[in-house]
């Protein structure tokens, strides 16, 4: 049996004073391959910490974080960096587009971490702008992208290494409705493609999405019963 996507043994980040402050409370969980799970909680709550924590952009000050069955405790920052960019896709309520790059040079630039020949990094980030319905906007600069085209091209940046989670942090923060709920249909369409999905957000009608729900208050993961929307 394949080993989880994410298993968190006793995860915590405490932040140094004085005095010291607990972001992350020992925390346990498990994520398995082609689940779809919302982190939901206020500002202050904890949800940037451990979105770092899971995107490996932070280490935790206690307990382990296997990625893939991989302790990643065990990783000097080399490591860490570039299992990040092979396992791991963002998706950020900013969407960190390099304004002078086209939607096709966005997308190339995070398969560097895996040195693919050009050739074949043109025809996988054609192909995931292709799959979030961007055919046609292919060398368009993000300054003229509308705010749904924008992150659906940091959506394709972010499944173009197939990788084994994507991380979304408030994805649709910056979106009026509309865009708002086309962009959740299209990462409901990725999961039921088999990509692992988690959403950290705020927004109840983005976590209603979800297969499962994880609250976070004052540093503490509690697991919800049912679905997101129950």
């Amino acid at each position: 049996m394949p080993a989880p996507v994410i298993e968190l043994r006793g995860l915590a980040r405490t932040y140094p004073g004085p005095p010291p402050v607990p972001a992350l409370r020992p925390a346990d969980l498990v994520i398995e391959a082609g689940d779809y799970v919302a982190v939901m909680g206020p500002s202050g709550s904890g949800k940037s910490t451990l979105l770092h924590l899971l995107g490996l952009l932070d280490t935790p000050t206690a307990g382990s974080y296997l990625l893939d069955g991989l302790d990643t405790s065990a990783l000097d920052d080399k490591d860490r960096s570039a299992l990040r960019g092979r396992r791991i896709g963002f998706v950020f309520q900013a969407f960190h587009l390099l304004s002078y790059r086209t939607a096709l040079e966005n997308v190339m630039l995070a398969e560097l971490y895996n040195s693919t020949p050009r050739g074949d990094r043109l025809a996988a980030a054609t192909g995931a702008l292709h799959a979030v319905g961007l055919r046609h906007r292919l060398d368009a600069l993000p300054t003229t992208l509308s705010g749904g085209e924008r992150q659906r091209v940091a959506i394709a940046r972010a499944l173009v290494n197939r990788p084994s989670l994507l991380l979304c942090d408030e994805p649709t923060g910056n979106l009026d409705s509309a865009n708002a709920a086309a962009l959740m249909e299209l990462l409901d369409q990725l999961n039921s493609d088999g990509f692992t999905v988690v959403v950290i957000t705020h927004d109840a009608g983005v976590a209603a999405h979800a297969h499962r729900a994880v609250a976070i208050s004052d540093g503490m993961l509690s697991e919800r019963i049912g679905t997101a929307d129950a």
